[in-house]
């Protein structure tokens, strides 16, 4: 991969000017000013957030050619990330750096470059994303593999990305702080695919591993800090510990196969989280990931109601930013014979409605967006053969996240053979008021608005139960 030589010649000379000055100025060492600036090519709005720990410390207007630009009077040495949503990537600052950064959003991630004081590591960072990247995106044919042959390939990507980290280590000298972040982005990687090849394999071709596996397969496991707090809010990090709640937890289930003991399983990826962290930052990152992805998977009110009361037990973030939070109420809401909560739509015509007004009899939701594309031509057959077998229902498509635009030109595409077309106007207020956490839930209400199911799924083999 050639990216990182590349000259940086997308700044405008004001910007870079202010750079150059601030990169050969000495500075004093209680002095901790610091700049950020760059260029974002093909915007999508009119702002790049700078944050830590995920909160917003500045908001930086794009100027008229899209570029930005600030002087941080002081700014404490660290991780932090920057965002142009809804993408986002790291930045380290050393004391005194001065980074400028190139963004395009048609390829966000591929087209981050750094310059000044302190780009080089930065670069090293995006590198190294990108290369865990590519091997991701390589890894499932790779957990096809028989151990001995997942073992030699994995290992050779490991001392390959070792190799770069050292080089790059000595050639560019980097700080022992930064030095902790460099390293996780080559073991977390690998850490993290030795725990789950074990579990993919045996979804994927139905065989069990694990009595194969050499018995000092995890002993990397003792060598990891499971409360590090510099690393609580990175990525690799926070992800590895997830995976392996998942390995260590499936393990007591092994050739279990129910939603009771999807429920049993995740309460005990709780529980070992609970034991394992130590640090209540990073035990609240993690139980908030868990909780979410389960809610992603089971949505039976009583299997739900009973996995958050363990995760009540053990989660201190009480914030009203709290995800989990927000999703177990709205669930609350949802349950049978309660009134649907009222949210708003655009009809293809551009006019406003509210499901209030749209539910004149029995009706179901479901939702769709072009991102998934075989999901939104599969919904819709499959709706059009329901609406002739059941006409006391009308079936109402809700689009979710797609801009106006983009839905109505994915919508001219197709006959959708008279389907009611609606485009969410709010997808976070239809979130927060009727758990929508995957577009594979359905809703469904009698003509009084009263639930039925509000957690269907359409390709359920029971689902038409439902309608009758």
């Amino acid at each position: 991969m050639k990216r990182l030589p590349l000259i940086k010649s997308f700044l405008i000379p004001t910007l870079l000017l202010l750079l150059m000055s601030s990169c050969k100025k000495e500075f004093s060492a209680d002095n901790y000013v610091a700049y950020f600036g760059g260029e974002v090519v093909n915007p999508t709005n009119r702002y790049v957030l700078f944050c830590k720990n995920n909160e917003v410390l500045d908001t930086i207007k794009l100027k008229d050619d899209n570029t930005f630009f600030i002087k941080f009077d002081s700014l404490t040495p660290g991780l932090y990330n920057f965002k142009h949503e809804p993408e986002y990537q790291n930045v380290f600052f050393d004391k005194n750096d001065s980074l400028m950064v190139h963004i395009n959003t048609k390829n966000f991630d591929e087209s981050v470059v750094f310059c000044g004081r302190g780009d080089e590591k930065n670069n090293f960072l995006m590198e190294m994303y990108l290369r865990n990247e590519k091997d991701k995106d390589k890894m499932f044919e790779v957990f096809d593999f028989d151990f001995v042959n997942f073992n030699k390939t994995e290992k050779k990507v490991f001392e390959k990305n070792q190799k770069f980290y050292t080089s790059k280590k000595e050639e560019i000298d980097w700080s022992d702080e930064f030095d902790v972040f460099a390293k996780a982005t080559v073991d977390f990687p690998h850490y993290t695919k030795k725990e789950i090849y074990p579990l993919i394999h045996k979804k994927r071709t139905g065989k069990d591993v694990s009595a194969q596996l050499p018995k000092d397969y995890y002993a990397y496991r003792n060598e990891i800090d499971f409360s590090n707090e510099v690393l609580t809010d990175f990525p690799p990090y926070v992800m590895y510990i997830s995976h392996m709640l998942d390995n260590v937890s499936e393990l007591k289930y092994n050739n279990e196969s129910s939603s009771e003991v999807t429920l049993k399983l995740n309460i005990e990826k709780l529980n070992i989280a609970d034991t394992l962290i130590k640090h209540e930052k990073l035990k609240n990152i993690v139980l908030n990931n868990l909780a979410f992805k389960y809610m992603l998977e089971d949505q039976n009110m009583s299997n739900n109601n009973l996995f958050l009361d363990t995760y009540y037990k053990y989660s201190t973030d009480r914030s009203q930013k709290n995800e989990i939070i927000k999703l177990g109420n709205a669930i609350q809401l949802l349950k049978p014979n309660f009134d649907l909560p009222k949210v708003d739509f655009i009809d293809v015509n551009g006019n406003k409605t509210t499901s209030d007004e749209l539910i004149k009899k029995n009706t179901v939701f479901f939702f769709w967006t072009e991102s998934a594309n075989s999901h939104m031509t599969s919904v819709h057959k499959k709706v059009i053969d329901l609406q002739k077998k059941y006409p006391n229902f009308d079936f109402i498509a809700v689009n979710l996240n797609d801009k106006e635009v983009k839905w109505k030109e994915v919508l001219s595409k197709y006959n959708f053979n008279g389907i009611k077309e609606l485009h969410c106007v709010n997808f976070e207020d239809l979130r927060a008021k009727w758990a929508i956490t995957k577009i594979h839930r359905t809703i469904i209400v009698d003509n009084n608005k009263k639930i039925i199911n509000a957690f269907s799924n359409i390709f359920d083999a029971n689902f038409e139960d439902n309608l009758k």
